[in-house]
This record gives structure tokens, C-alpha cells and sequence, in this order.
């Protein structure tokens, strides 16, 4: 390596800058052997991976921080926020299909708690 490796380009000339990608818009990663979830927008802080780093670019060498597994037994299961399942099947449930798992579960124990408060009011009858 010679001294001329080192310095820096001539002003006024361009350089490429690489190219900015929405982390929110990655899709995330979960481990088939523990189910750990690699989010970009989180990174890994163990592995010293930073935040916004797609899946697809991590070192070969990368594994799973929890159980230690390489990355080629890690699934996609596409960006987060997105509804759960299967897209051909959104448009069918009431509605319920297009929720994501979030949502679902808001509205399932949101109901069981109103329920359970409607039996507790019972006991005021006489």
C-alpha cells in the first residue's frame, strides 16, 4: 500500500454515495432453530452489525446471537407491520385477515376482558 492509496480524491470530483434504504421497508429474518427475528432496523448489537443493515449483506460469517446457527437457516418473513398470513388469503375473513398480529391480539383479549367484565357485573344483579 503506497502513500498515494491513501489520500483522498481531488476536490471536485464526485464520489458515489451508496445508496440510503429505509430500513422499515427490509424484510425481517427468523431463525428455524429458535426463533430469533433479525431486524434491520434494530441491527445486532452483539455481533457489532449496525442498525439499517439488510439480511442479504451480512457477512457470511454472521450467526444467530441467540443459539448460534449460520444464516442459511433463517426464513423471510417479509418487512414488519405487514398483515399475517398468506397475501391471497387478506381478502377473506371480515376483515380480520388484513390485521396484523398486533391488532388480532388487541382485539382477541380486548374481548375476553369485556367479556369477563360483563360476568363480574352479573354478580351486582339481584
Amino acid at each position: 500500500m503506497s502513500l498515494d492509496d491513501l489520500e483522498a480524491p481531488p476536490i471536485g470530483t464526485e464520489t458515489s454515495e451508496p445508496e440510503v434504504i429505509d430500513p422499515k421497508t427490509l424484510d425481517r429474518f427468523e431463525c428455524g432453530a429458535c426463533g430469533y427475528t433479525y431486524e434491520p432496523v434494530k441491527g445486532d448489537s452483539t455481533g457489532k452489525i449496525a442498525s439499517g443493515t439488510a439480511f442479504e449483506v451480512l457477512p457470511e460469517t454472521w450467526r444467530c446471537p441467540v443459539c448460534g446457527v449460520r444464516k442459511e437457516r433463517f426464513s423471510n418473513i417479509g418487512p414488519a407491520g405487514n398483515p399475517s398470513g398468506f397475501k391471497e388469503n387478506l381478502r377473506y375473513g371480515l376483515g380480520v385477515n388484513t390485521m396484523t398480529s398486533g391488532q388480532k391480539n388487541i382485539l382477541i383479549f380486548g374481548a375476553l376482558g369485556m367479556f369477563f367484565l360483563l360476568f363480574l357485573s352479573l354478580y351486582g344483579l339481584k
